[in-house]
């Protein structure tokens, strides 16, 4: 039987929203990330399909509705300093409607649009691993776009 009270990874999700040739991100607040970009996402709830978290999370985080989710890929991630481990599962969808703000002011500083290449830093451990192409990328993913 396994021990399910050891210490494990936690499973999040980001996701990359295109609008045009911008990708929505956000500043965390709190004590995880605190002050670093990346996109909006958060954990996987159980029983959720990724999809499903991913257009929840924008939602919640932004107020901004997506929709074509579909995975890219994942990163591993270490944070050494908090001892914390995270898997993130990575998914692209589309923006459809809402105007970009910091919708959960709890845990959002601030929301905006960006261009491949021109992202402010500094980035959430996931995100910057993704950046840094220290990720599993999936056979289906496509062609990848400059800067990603």
């Amino acid at each position: 039987m396994v021990n399910l009270n050891t210490q494990r990874p936690f499973v999040g999700v980001g996701i990359f929203v295109e609008r045009d040739d911008e990708i929505l991100l956000v500043k965390r607040r709190g004590p995880h990330g605190a002050n670093t970009w990346s996109t909006p996402g958060g954990l996987l709830e159980f029983g959720e399909a990724p999809e499903t978290c991913a257009v929840r999370e924008v939602y919640e985080e932004t107020g901004v509705h997506v929709g074509d989710v579909r995975f890219v890929g994942l990163t591993n991630n270490v944070f050494e300093s908090e001892n914390v481990h995270s898997i993130t599962i990575w998914m692209r969808g589309r923006y459809l409607s809402g105007d970009a703000c910091a919708h959960a002011p709890e845990e959002i500083l601030e929301a905006g649009w960006f261009a491949w290449g021109a992202f402010p830093a500094p980035h959430f451990l996931p995100l910057a691993h993704w950046l840094a192409g220290r990720r599993y990328v999936s056979p289906t993913h496509g062609e990848e776009r400059e800067g990603e």
